[in-house]
């Protein structure tokens, strides 16, 4: 068994989890596609709350992990990418979500807050 390996896949987001460090994880990228946000937004959301996530649910691949993980998925273009475990990725959910949902209450607030001035 190799350090890195896909586990079977049964549907799309089986296909894109990995055994990685004896951990089954997804891949940040795959997450952003799967929470609709953009990459660079996810690793932005993660560093400002790196220490809300559990103890080894989020980590970067390693450059050994990485260039192994870039020829069997033959992408070229991108940053290290963090991994997610189960736990991970659901607190990941609850911050961009929190974020989200901050945001698109500081938009609907806007008009209403102008009109008090």
């Amino acid at each position: 068994m190799t350090a890195m390996q896909p586990v079977a896949a049964e549907g799309r987001n089986e296909s894109n989890i990995f055994i990685i460090r004896g951990q089954k994880v997804m891949l940040g990228i795959h997450l952003a596609e799967l929470y609709e946000v953009e990459l660079r937004v996810l690793d932005l959301a993660v560093e400002r709350n790196f220490e809300r996530f559990p103890e080894a649910s989020v980590f970067k691949l390693n450059p050994e992990e990485f260039a192994n993980l870039k020829s069997q998925l033959a992408i070229s273009n991108l940053a290290t990418p963090y991994a997610f475990t189960g736990q991970g990725a659901a607190m990941l959910s609850s911050i961009l979500f929190d974020e989200r949902a901050m945001h698109d209450n500081q938009e609907s607030c806007a008009p209403a807050c102008s009109c008090r001035r």
